[in-house]
């Protein structure tokens, strides 16, 4: 029900999902008028796949998280939270407001064993692929050993769900020499070479995108600021292209002439592709998609879903988060 679109978008992006991944069957929870309503919009209905739950409640966009918690227990949020405690589902997916979400989630579920804080990791595209960042906007204030943390967190992520053994972790800071960065970030990185994780050292801002890293830590304030950056960005050189490319006659054509170079350009960069991010260290799993998401970019979300539920992260970071944590003969 949340987002900038609700079922509008929602309720589509289920269904292609249905349709593009034979093995997951929906639970659509929320106002079940407007949601057999939307549902009806597509020429659809409930099936053996696709079920209804509902919640009498919604929580705004624009609501406190504390009130949300407190006033809200029957929201399409809560309710969708409680089923994955309950196991009648294996993963929620919302596009509603993110304070809210991770106050519900973490109330609801709590944090695994040894995991301080959740956070929040999704994806970027890079030169060579894409990079897995965390976290993106949960977690302001950060201390050493919770960037740590993060760290193993991305690291089982990447092992699991891309069959990676040894992905390769960076630190974000202001520069690549030891003598650089805050005390906070010193002491991360001290953790770090001596931990299990593939640790690779301090990475710029610029080198997020080259894809020399698989997995880049950085509290949630610095995350937050380079992911609203980096769809700036694509957003403004979007829109200097399509300015150029409208200049005159002869540029027209000359766009049209590029248009298959440009499809494929923006596919590899299409924001859409990415969507999902989870919120990775709950003794469940929590998807977080962008409040602005169309129903591709939904889908998307519902996909990082299913692959993080098949795979089991949350269990796989219980069992290997200890072992990580040390070196073996590390004092």
């Amino acid at each position: 029900m949340g987002g900038d679109h609700g079922p509008g978008v929602t309720v589509p992006a289920a269904l292609a999902a249905l349709r593009h991944y034979a093995s997951v069957n929906l639970i659509l929870v929320g106002q079940r008028d407007a949601l057999v309503s939307a549902l009806q919009n597509q020429r659809a209905q409930e099936s053996e796949r696709l079920s209804i739950h509902h919640a009498s409640q919604l929580v705004g966009m624009d609501e406190a998280p504390a009130q949300a918690l407190r006033m809200k227990k029957d929201s399409s949020m809560r309710v969708a939270i409680n089923l994955v405690k309950t196991g009648d589902a294996q993963a929620c997916v919302s596009a509603g407001n993110t304070g809210a979400l991770m106050a519900t989630a973490r109330f609801v579920l709590k944090t695994l064993p040894g995991i301080d804080r959740p956070a929040i990791i999704s994806i970027l595209p890079t030169i060579q692929g894409h990079v897995h960042v965390l976290d993106l906007g949960a977690n302001v204030d950060c201390t050493a050993e919770q960037l740590l943390q993060f760290a193993i967190m991305g690291s089982i992520l990447v092992s699991s769900v891309e069959d990676n053994p040894s992905p390769r972790v960076g630190l974000l800071n202001i520069g690549e020499e030891d003598i650089k960065g805050s005390e906070t970030v010193k002491r991360a990185a001290e953790l770090l070479r001596n931990s299990k994780v593939n640790y690779c050292g301090y990475v710029e801002g610029d080198e997020i995108y080259t894809g020399d890293m698989d997995v880049v830590i950085c509290d949630g304030f610095v995350g937050n600021v380079a992911l609203k950056t980096s769809e700036g960005l694509a957003n403004m050189i979007t829109h200097f292209m399509r300015q150029e490319f409208r200049r005159n006659i002869l540029t027209k054509v000359v766009g049209l002439a590029s248009l298959p170079v440009l499809k494929r350009f923006h596919r590899r960069v299409d924001p859409r592709r990415y969507n999902g991010a989870s919120l990775a260290g709950l003794n469940g799993v929590v998807i977080k998609s962008h409040g602005g998401a169309d129903a591709l970019a939904f889908r998307y979300a519902i996909q990082e879903a299913l692959n993080e539920a098949n795979k089991h992260f949350p269990e796989q970071i219980s069992e290997k988060l200890e072992s990580m944590l040390v070196k073996e003969g590390a004092a």
